[in-house]
């Protein structure tokens, strides 16, 4: 039997329906549901048909990797769970096997994923063409030009960090295809409508181009200086302060990534650098202007009176002074085509007008040419036949708060490419039907041509109103704009405005005066006409491109060649609208040529944040999507078809005919197969290489069939298998079984012999021990005979020697006895005569005593009548110095240690030396004070400084600080220097760092922590990841306010920053310690000496915090917690954040 070939399928393991087609029931809600289950699995592809959906995950997944490629390469589009690759894998083989032009068609909105995805098709394509060093060296190039365009191309807006701001990016791949083996050659990129506005101004929350801010982040001081620019965002007016630093985005990484690519092919150090001086021009002509007495407005900014003196006097683009002082007068054109001089310095609006008029163009024209050299730079130098594979990823429909030009004109284009996508996909399944011989049967649906005309009519069309408002003569405006259109549109039934509609609407608060309203096929959009006029000229002045195109900077001369006297030409430029109608006509014969692709991007949150899906914003890009009518169309006529053979191999085993083999036609064994299975024959169609099913529920039924079947077939599988792996087991115990007893009787009868010669050896030896004792006791007997006589000769001479023993020891104490009778006789006799010649003696002394007592009382009579007058102050000044010195001589023996802490002081012996005992016991102690002070290093004086400080700032005020004071104040708790691990944070620091611990940061949204390294030097206080080491935050001491904490014995404390500072854009930060007392401490005095002023140190059990514009109540209160005496941190809400203590 021939093993069975299993291949997966995309009914396989299948997390809701892969395919919408399949969806049962179809209604918008089950769409939803479908598309969520699908995200929550991280299935972010679906299809509709051909068509692939793609969720923006908004994280990396594992679905990218080359064995991924390798999985889709040359594999069914309906094989393999859906993919991105598998239609790219289509559209490659149908390039190449069928000799068919490929568009890749990408729609959704900002923030969707269109870039990644053209990133991901473009790779897929590069990783399974052919090889070869001409080959390879395109794909390169191919790769390091996309960071360039996305530097020049891509700004960060409010829905996306990465947003292409260039209307359509066609990004044309040419392929070999006479070669055998699949060859890329030429590759080119396309773009129509920069959203050159962005230039000089933008929107709030969003920055201009990413290759401004990546030039003044990344470029070396060197670059800077000889561009004479700074760092500093906020010295260029053109350059939007609010979101400058984009978390996540390293620009100065990527203006590396971007001088890489400026390596192209045609691109050397000279063109890089006249592309840099291009750049810092579009910055500094936004200082052209500035107002002077008399309202009056000249060239010049920062003392400089005038522009090309500030601008190019360093030889950058060699317009000399006289040239840009007749450019304070511009000619320009009129209505009709006349000519009309302007002074700027009489009027500032033209003025401004001109400025950003020439950045616009500017930097629109430097863009193109850049495209265009890219495009040069990578062609592979083939002279054959090619096929085109196109990759075109597009803005989608586009509904916002205040919609003007730019979002009318990108909806028309959605109208269109809706409008074709409908026509295409309704040929697709017409042609497929007519080849597969099935009748074909009319489809209802909702023809969007008449929104089309209503935009593009050349008689009576908006653009056509527009392109006339512009070039009629008089006053023209937008009010003026907007009355043509209610007198032209006003009967047309998907057109609105105040005058267009009937007298009971005038009340409808939602159509203000100066806006209009299209029913688009994805719903009402309301348009503010302000500024369509403007925006539709987008005229520059003539001698602005004359002035242009005499400079010497080759680069800028090149981009304006209208600049040149002999190619003069009176008639009046494109309007945008034509311009952009004109493009879209073009795209759409370029999209008509070729056979199309499509992916519907989708953006499943506003927050840019993984694992979240909002029904309601899915729901709103669903609609003007059309995927609802999509699915409809591809659904109205027969929901799934497949190949004979494919279908075959899934579902033989349901018939007993077909399996497990079928030898006859595939189409035959299919009817054999369905014929058994009584489907009815109205769900089905036979067609000449498909089987075509009407009703999904005839699919899902055939596959529950198929999942019973599996099931059967799995359990036959595992009785066969256990069987056999019974009847094995069993044989091979038999065989073992026999062995065994073989081996076992051989080693009983070698045990039974060793037994046996054991005992032998056993019954020998005790006869032989035997003979041995009795032998033994007879040698014993005779040798104790021969012992016993010398036993008792023995006793005998040592009872003789003890009895004479005893006779001289009674000798010698009757001697003994007569010497201490001797003894003691002699010493009473001497005691007699000592205490004689004592008793005469102590006569002797009184009789001195008697006689000198009696000379002292004969002299003190004598001379007493000369001493009595002076004699009581001398013995008092005696006995006062006498107790004086007695006094000091007692306290040299009872001074106590030198110990500053010792509070021991010997009692006061009499009352008048109070005050002197007091004073002794100060001067005592600062003595030993100084002594003791002596023996400290500078470092222990530091330590003891800081402690001091802390006792000053914490005493009697916070709960903690008992507790620290025994603790030595370490500051650098890590080691960084000594740690490898941080070695790279600690190259990136080149200050002291004063205190390197790790604390807990409370993340602002939910009151977790995250651990952090908390750095503080002495300018900066900086947050590094404990892992990685990389720097997270850097704030300036000159930044930091304030530092609030409670009166507990806990560790958290909050860091205020000064608002309006780039370190708080986020909000103060919010830590917990075990070091509280020392950080606080170290930043206290730090911020004093780096600043010149006391930091505020706040501590209480209820402050406020700043997070984002929020102000939180921090409070502290007391409670039982679950992990021990740890303070655990919750968000209660919005506005309180509460802090539980034990």
């Amino acid at each position: 039997m021939a093993k069975m070939e299993v291949k997966t399928s995309l009914l396989d393991n299948m997390i809701g329906v892969g395919d919408m087609v399949l969806l049962e029931p179809l209604n918008e809600e089950t769409f939803i549901n479908n598309l969520k289950k699908r995200f929550d699995h991280n299935e972010i592809y679906t299809y509709i048909g051909s068509v692939v959906i793609s969720v923006n995950p908004y994280r990396s997944l594992p679905i990218y990797s080359p064995e991924k490629v390798e999985d889709y390469r040359n594999r069914n589009f309906y094989e393999l769970s859906p993919h991105i690759f598998a239609l790219s894998d289509e559209a490659y083989r149908s390039l190449r096997d069928q000799d068919k032009d490929q568009c890749i068609l990408i729609t959704g909105e900002s923030g969707a994923g269109k870039t990644e995805a053209s990133k991901l098709v473009m790779s897929y394509v590069a990783a399974v063409c052919g090889k070869g060093a001409e080959v390879n060296q395109v794909k390169e190039q191919l790769l390091q030009s996309n960071p360039v365009l996305e530097a020049f191309g891509n700004a960060k807006t409010v829905r996306n960090d990465n947003s292409s701001r260039f209307f359509d990016n066609f990004l044309k791949i040419e392929y070999d295809i006479l070669s055998r083996e699949d060859k890329m050659g030429n590759t080119s990129s396309s773009n129509d409508l920069l959203e050159k506005s962005r230039v000089v101004k933008q929107p709030r929350g969003e920055r201009n181009f990413h290759v401004f801010y990546q030039l003044l982040s990344g470029a070396s001081e060197e670059l800077l200086n000889k561009l004479t620019l700074e760092r500093d965002f906020s010295r260029y007016n053109y350059l939007s302060l609010d979101s400058a630093k984009v978390n996540g985005v390293d620009d100065a990484a990527n203006f590396r990534t971007v001088r890489n690519g400026g390596t192209l092919k045609g691109f050397n150090s000279g063109k890089v650098e006249r592309i840099f001086q291009c750049l810092r021009i579009l910055l500094l002509l936004a200082h052209c202007y500035q107002a002077i007495p008399g309202n009056k407005f000249e060239f010049g900014t920062s003392g400089i009176n005038d522009l090309f003196e500030m601008m190019w006097c360093f030889e950058v683009t060699g317009i000399n002074k006289k040239k840009a002082e007749r450019m304070k007068h511009f000619h320009a054109f009129s209505a009709v085509g006349s000519l009309t001089s302007i002074t700027l310095q009489d009027n500032a609006g033209h003025a401004y007008y001109a400025r950003d008029a020439l950045a616009k163009n500017l930097y629109s024209r430097l863009f193109s040419w850049l495209v265009n050299r890219i495009n040069e730079s990578i062609k592979a130098q083939t002279k054959v036949r090619k096929k085109v594979m196109g990759v075109l990823d597009i803005y989608g429909f586009e509904i916002f708060e205040d919609n003007s030009f730019e979002q009318f004109i990108i909806n028309y284009c959605n109208e269109k490419l809706q409008q074709i996508f409908i026509e295409l996909t309704l040929k697709e399944e017409q042609e497929e039907y007519v080849r597969e011989g099935i009748e074909w049967t009319h489809i209802d649906y909702f023809n969007n041509a008449i929104i089309c005309d209503l935009i593009e009519n050349n008689t009576n069309g908006i653009l056509a109103m527009l392109d006339e408002e512009c070039l009629r003569p008089g006053t023209v405006t937008d009010e003026t704009f907007l009355e043509k259109l209610n007198q032209v549109c006003a009967t047309h039934q998907h057109f609105e405005s105040r005058m267009s509609k009937s007298s009971r609407f005038l009340n409808d608060t939602s159509l203000p005066h100066s806006c209009f309203r299209i029913q688009h096929y994805a719903g009402k959009v309301l348009y503010q006409v302000e500024g369509f006029v403007d925006k539709n000229n987008d005229l520059l002045y003539r001698d602005l491109s004359q002035a242009m195109w005499k400079a010497g900077h080759t680069l800028i001369k090149s981009l304006f060649p209208e600049g040149n006297p002999a190619k003069i030409n009176l008639k009046r430029p494109p309007t945008a609208g034509s311009q952009f109608k004109a493009s879209v006509a073009t795209l759409m014969k370029n999209l008509q040529t070729k056979n199309p692709n499509y992916i519907r991007c989708i953006k499943p949150n506003d927050k840019k944040a993984a694992h979240i899906f909002s029904e309601a914003l899915v729901c709103h890009q669903i609609r003007y999507l059309g995927l609802l009518e999509n699915v409809r169309v591809r659904r109205a006529g027969y929901a799934f078809r497949q190949a004979y053979e494919p279908c075959l191999e899934r579902y033989k085993m349901l018939c007993k005919q077909t399996w497990p083999h079928w030898k006859g036609p595939a189409r035959a064994g299919v009817e054999v197969l369905f014929n058994e299975l009584e489907i009815p024959v109205e769900e089905y169609s036979f067609g000449r290489s498909k089987i075509f099913i009407r009703n999904p529920r005839t699919l899902f039924k055939l596959e529950d069939l198929r999942k019973q079947r599996l099931e059967d077939l799995a359990t036959l599988i595992q009785k066969i298998y256990r069987g056999w792996k019974c009847r094995t087991h069993f044989l091979l115990m038999r065989k073992s079984q026999i062995v065994i007893a073989a081996w076992y009787r051989r080693y009983a009868q070698q045990k039974r012999y060793q037994q046996i010669k054991s005992s032998t050896l056993v019954i020998q030896s005790y006869i032989r021990g035997w003979k041995a004792r009795k032998i033994l006791r007879e040698l014993k007997h005779r040798k104790r005979c021969e012992e016993a006589v010398t036993t008792i000769a023995a006793y005998w001479h040592g009872t003789q020697a003890r009895r004479e023993l005893s006779r001289l020891k009674e000798e010698a104490r009757n001697k003994h006895a007569i010497a201490v009778i001797w003894a003691y006789w002699l010493g009473s006799k001497a005691r007699r005569e000592l205490k004689r010649l004592k008793e005469e003696a102590r006569r002797k002394h009184a009789v001195a005593v008697i006689w000198a007592y009696w000379l002292g009382l004969k002299v003190r009579r004598e001379y007493r009548k000369f001493f009595r007058a002076n004699a009581g102050k001398k013995i008092y000044e005696f006995t006062l110095q006498r107790i004086v010195q007695k006094y000091f001589l007692e306290m040299k023996n009872k001074m106590p240690s030198l110990s500053p802490i010792d509070k021991n002081w010997p009692p006061r012996p009499y009352l008048f030396l109070d005050s002197t005992h007091k004073e002794l016991k100060r001067i005592f102690h600062l003595w030993r004070c100084k002594k003791y002070r002596d023996q400290f290093t500078d470092q222990q004086k530091l330590i003891y400084e800081e402690k001091l400080e802390a006792s000053e700032l914490f005493k009697d005020k916070k709960a903690l600080y008992p507790s620290s004071v025994g603790q030595p104040f370490q500051g650098a708790y890590l080691e960084i220097n000594k740690n490898p691990k941080y070695k790279k944070l600690k190259d990136a620091i080149e200050e002291k760092i004063i205190i390197a611990e790790v604390v807990n940061k409370i993340n602002r949204a939910n009151g977790k922590s995250t651990s952090r390294i908390f750095l503080l030097t002495s300018n900066n206080l900086l947050l590094a990841d404990q892992k990685s080491g990389q720097i997270k935050s850097e704030v300036p001491l000159v930044d930091v306010t304030k530092v609030s904490m409670s009166s507990q014995n806990d560790g958290f404390f909050a860091v205020h920053l000064k608002e309006g500072s780039e370190a708080a854009s986020k909000g103060d930060f919010l830590f917990s310690s075990d070091h509280l007392i020392e950080m606080a401490t170290k930043l206290y005095r730090t911020t004093l000496s780096q600043t010149k002023q006391k930091l505020n140190i706040e501590i209480s059990d209820e402050f406020l915090v700043q997070f984002r514009q929020d102000k939180v109540c921090v409070k502290f209160i007391q409670g039982n917690q679950k992990n021990g005496s740890v303070p655990t941190c919750k968000r209660k809400n919005n506005r309180l954040l509460e802090v539980a203590v034990p």
